[in-house]
């Protein structure tokens, strides 16, 4: 069965944005990240470095950080609207046609979808550390408390609106270790796979 759509979940810091663009760029597909957080800040009106920070991050690290949402939209805590607006852009462009999708709960979103292959990126700590270092620079906090703390807060997020453990095997048809594979090592397998 051919895969028209891949949604690619990844650890901080293990490539999988790279790997996604790469992905897409070899298939010919659409390529749905930074542009889906503009297409979700148009919809609710909030500023895209918001959505970038909050809409696949919980506020806290974690599921009671939830309970203090203050801010509400038409009746919805702000995370919930956020999420709503998302998981309804997410809906369309899996209709719109071939594409990958970065993050934000698009395996959850589309799991009942026949035309998917859903995949979770990984690495060592070590091997991420370095990475994000070498990427984004050093900063005061340590990589790995960096690493740990976006992790932790993707993963609450992920737990609250999917009843799921996020990075679980069993959420996804393909898990791969960046540093083992290498980039374009795991470029190959998720497209040959997606044929």
């Amino acid at each position: 069965m051919s895969r028209r759509i891949i949604t690619i979940s990844r650890e901080f810091g293990s490539g999988g944005r790279t790997i996604a663009k790469l992905v897409a760029d070899k298939l010919g597909y659409e390529y749905y990240d930074k542009d889906l957080i503009e297409k979700i800040a148009e919809g609710t009106g909030f500023s895209k470095g918001f959505i970038e920070r909050y809409g696949e991050q919980a506020p806290g690290n974690s599921l009671f950080s939830y309970a203090f949402l203050g801010r509400t939209v038409n009746g919805m805590a702000m995370q919930d609207y956020i999420w709503m607006e998302q998981r309804k852009i997410i809906l369309d462009l899996a209709e719109k046609g071939n594409c990958v999708i970065v993050g934000r709960c698009a395996d959850y979103i589309l799991k009942d979808r026949g035309d998917c292959l859903h995949v979770f990126v990984h690495a060592p700590l070590k091997d991420r550390a370095e990475r994000i270092v070498r990427l984004y620079g050093e900063t005061s906090e340590k990589p790995e408390k960096r690493l740990m703390d976006k992790d932790k807060k993707r993963s609450v997020n992920y737990r609250y609106y999917t009843d799921r453990e996020w990075g679980l095997s069993q959420n996804y048809h393909l898990c791969l270790d960046s540093s083992e594979f290498g980039i374009e090592g795991c470029v190959d397998i998720i497209v040959e796979l997606s044929k």
